[in-house]
């Protein structure tokens, strides 16, 4: 398969997951994924967090304005994604769904950082529901360095 059907083949099953775990979280709205480079994701990170460094996943909630006809925006280092799916074990395009998957649920307003474990059980679940492995708030790195946590940027406009 050439390199371009198989970014397109991926950007189908990407879309056609997110459609489906949106449902199931609630989100309504059209949500953008950007499948992005480590160093896009530095300067994201750096520009709405303050914080100078790649990470694996930045939700971009919308704002209210938006009468709810976009839920927000979600970026992935596909980079960060694919080493994370070595270190874990699995395949690149489950870690991407993953990423999604904890996307999303910080734009149905989780956050996993102040919520006394919500977000975590929450993603437990669907995780199940949606047959992927471990979820980024329950795993642990096999090895130093492996998986990152994922942030939210709150309510911040893109």
């Amino acid at each position: 398969m050439s390199g371009e059907k198989a970014t397109a083949q991926m950007s189908n099953q990407i879309a056609r997951f997110a459609q489906r775990a949106q449902r199931l979280i609630g989100v309504r709205g059209e949500v953008g994924i950007l499948l992005t480079s480590n160093a896009a994701m530095r300067r994201l990170n750096r520009q709405f967090r303050k914080t100078d460094k790649s990470t694996d996943v930045l939700s971009f909630p919308a704002s209210p304005a938006s009468s709810g006809k976009h839920a927000g925006d979600i970026a992935i280092a596909l980079p960060v994604a694919a080493a994370q799916a070595r270190s874990f074990g699995h395949m690149t395009l489950d870690e991407v769904k993953l990423l999604v998957l904890h996307g999303l649920l910080h734009l149905a307003g989780y956050d996993h950082e102040h919520d006394g474990g919500r977000m975590a059980r929450k993603e437990e679940g669907l995780r199940r529901a949606l047959r992927l492995p471990a979820g980024l708030t329950s795993r642990q790195p096999t090895r130093k360095g492996g998986a990152r946590r994922a942030a939210s940027l709150g309510r911040k406009k893109v």
